[in-house]
């Protein structure tokens, strides 16, 4: 899913504690380290009760530290890991480090490192649900976060005690996506509202029937996720969700076209007031509100030119048609073209098949529909579409860019950072 080189030259130290559910922590490091990074492991002595050094040390190509292994002759010890890892999280983190951690005790590797440690700080809990509500427990996750510690939200399941309740720890691609973002956010994106849309708009025939188109919406799901890591506050307005989002990301399901500009007009209408803070799975050290930056639509789905003028309540009985069936058809808005796009950056998405045409007819669309810049698509046929790899242009009144062939995560981290040329244009 992710590129293998999204995370390159990123150093993640993790930290497992004594939960049943370490297990997960295998799933974590295989996302960090197939996407590049190099992980290093801290077990406690009640972690490798559950998981074995062995297993971690296949999975990550490095030695793990426990009490046994810290030596001061390598960099096997809490002051050196401490300047090594650019991101350090526990996951899991029992209840018993947590309130360790929040009282300033250190005593074992760990609980030292953690000390001793200044940058991105990620705690995942995972505890009985009993044990997570106690007040101490509760008191010392109010401590972290203004110790700056991002804690990351656990899960109401059926735990490991057999009792359901809040306490189990986050996916492993949550945490994936927590650490990824955390060391991948830029400066320009942070805290900027972002709109995307993305998949092929459904115009419905019938009850059973529509038409519609090949879009995928990987495309756009891609970009989503993209603009998600760099710290951007996305929403993305969508008739297809065929990538997993991080939960916290706002997101929208729609159908038609008449939908999705509901959904977006909506969206628009509050997308230029001040950006408090969101409920999420993650929690930093205090709520903020920023001050609001320019917002960006970014309008990747592929919206239906037409719609079927009097949809048939029910299943239309082929009996009832005779040999032929003619549809009557009418023109769709153009959402991008009809929008208020003031004080809002504008990237619309446009497909072609005419190789020899395209560049003068994706400039022409920029025009024409009053957008600040427009990803050029040149497809082969049908069959381009729904593919894992993606070819862009990037084009605004200044530069004409070929972003290349990529897996389409980097293709749309590429595209974020030619689209910040747009408020260069306008300082």
């Amino acid at each position: 899913m992710f590129p293998s080189d999204l995370l390159a030259g990123k150093k993640v130290l993790l930290g497992i504690t004594g939960s049943i559910s370490a297990y997960k922590s295998i799933e974590l490091i295989r996302h960090l380290t197939k996407a590049g990074a190099t992980v290093r492991v801290i077990l406690t002595q009640s972690g490798a009760r559950f998981v074995t050094p062995l297993t971690l040390e296949a999975l990550t190509g490095n030695a793990v530290i426990d009490e046994k292994s810290e030596n001061w002759y390598s960099d096997a010890n809490h002051i050196a890991l401490a300047k090594w890892a650019d991101a350090f999280i526990i996951a899991p983190c029992t209840a018993n480090t947590l309130n360790k951690l929040a009282n300033g005790i250190a005593d074992n590797l760990l609980t030292q490192t953690s000390l001793a440690y200044s940058r991105i700080k990620i705690i995942a809990p995972s505890a009985n649900t009993a044990m997570l509500a106690n007040p101490i427990t509760q008191a010392s996750m109010k401590l972290l976060k203004l110790a700056n510690y991002t804690l990351v939200d656990t899960q109401t399941k059926e735990l490991a005690c057999k009792t359901t309740g809040d306490g189990a720890l986050a996916d492993p691609m949550e945490l994936f996506y927590v650490v990824a973002r955390e060391l991948l956010r830029q400066t320009f994106w942070e805290h900027r509202r972002v709109l995307v849309t993305g998949g092929g708009t459904i115009e419905k025939i019938d009850e059973v029937r529509y038409l519609s188109n090949f879009s995928s919406g990987k495309m756009a799901s891609s970009l989503a996720i993209a603009l998600y890591l760099r710290g951007a506050h996305v929403c993305f307005v969508s008739t297809q969700f065929p990538t997993t989002l991080p939960q916290d990301m706002c997101s929208q399901k729609v159908q038609s076209a008449q939908s999705m500009q509901e959904a977006l007009t909506s969206k628009l209408a509050t997308i230029h007031a001040p950006l408090a803070k969101a409920p999420s799975l993650v929690h930093h050290d205090h709520e903020h509100t920023h001050a609001p930056k320019t917002p960006y639509l970014f309008m990747a789905a592929a919206v239906s030119d037409f719609r079927v003028a009097h949809p048939s309540a029910g299943k239309t009985k082929k009996s009832t048609l005779g040999s032929t069936w003619e549809l009557s058809l009418v023109e769709n808005a153009d959402i991008i073209a009809s929008i208020d796009k003031k004080n809002l950056r504008t990237i619309a998405f446009k497909a072609e098949m005419d190789a020899t045409n395209a560049h003068a007819n994706a400039q022409k669309a920029r025009i024409d529909k009053g957008v600040d810049a427009v990803c050029l698509n040149l497809l082969a046929d049908s069959q381009s579409f729904g593919t894992d790899t993606h070819t862009l242009t990037y084009i605004d009144a200044h530069q004409e860019i070929a972003l290349g062939m990529h897996d389409k995560l980097t293709l749309a981290l590429a595209l974020l950072d030619k689209a910040q040329a747009l408020e260069d244009y306008t300082a």
